[in-house]
């Protein structure tokens, strides 16, 4: 059976509608969560995993992907994450990982830099996009949940650069069969109803606006980020026929 390994980074970031699609697909997927409970950490396996399993998936969370003092699991995460590159397996990383994907691909990742972003974001697929395996199945223009306050900067000289949003130049990028992401496909208008309004207003949005944004485009986001799903679940199922 194929099989997916998933990498849970905060206990608030969780897989959501991409279980629902590789599930759909009849895709084993493994989870493991990388935070405790009380401050703790949980065991996430390293690079001697790559061979277990025919693609890898890294979720989100508040951290940087160097952060191994505070989230020591990342260490074996990144290792395993080259690992992959290495054996060309199918890899989505999700906003921390996709910061991920780009920090051990020599590529910069900053802490609190740029504009906030948070809520129904439009992103602009860019040409690199089109003939992508993964992202050329995406609307040219559509809109995907963000939540983020460090971005990635810079990305190493072979990736390419996919999608951007106007106050964020790289959304996603590709690096081999290695996709990330800084927007958030897995979430939802549901998603936004969760988020606290006191720390949104410390940035600067209101919890009420972005509910009434992410609802007004959640058909078309909804559609694309299964187009997405799906994709990247061919690119997984490919690899283990």
């Amino acid at each position: 059976m194929t099989r997916v390994l998933m990498i849970v980074n905060d206990i608030d970031s969780q897989p959501r509608r991409l279980l629902t699609r590789l599930i759909a697909h009849h895709i084993d997927v493994d989870i493991r969560i990388g935070p405790g409970r009380d401050g703790t950490w949980n065991a996430v396996p390293g690079p001697e995993a790559v061979d277990a399993y025919d693609g890898f998936v890294y979720l989100g969370g508040g951290l940087m992907p160097d952060e191994t003092d505070r989230a020591p699991w990342l260490k074996n995460e990144a290792a395993l994450a080259q690992a992959a590159l290495d054996a060309d397996k199918p890899q989505l990383g999700i906003c921390l990982g996709g910061q991920l994907l780009a920090h051990i691909t020599g590529g910069e990742v900053r802490a609190q830099t740029g504009a906030p972003e948070k809520g129904a974001t439009a992103i602009t697929m860019l040409p690199a996009a089109v003939e992508d395996p993964v992202f050329g199945q995406v609307s040219r223009r559509t809109h995907f949940i963000e939540s983020h306050v460090d971005r990635i900067t810079a990305l190493p000289p072979e990736a390419t650069l996919l999608a951007s949003s106007e106050l964020c130049e790289i959304q996603a990028f590709r690096v081999g069969r290695s996709w990330g992401m800084q927007f958030h496909p897995e979430a939802s208008a549901e998603s936004v109803r969760g988020w606290e309004a006191d720390k949104l207003a410390a940035l600067g949005f209101d919890k009420d606006t972005l509910v009434a944004e992410a609802d007004a485009v959640e058909a078309t986001s909804a559609r694309d980020a299964q187009a997405l799903f799906d994709a990247f679940a061919q690119e997984v199922i490919g690899t283990g026929s």
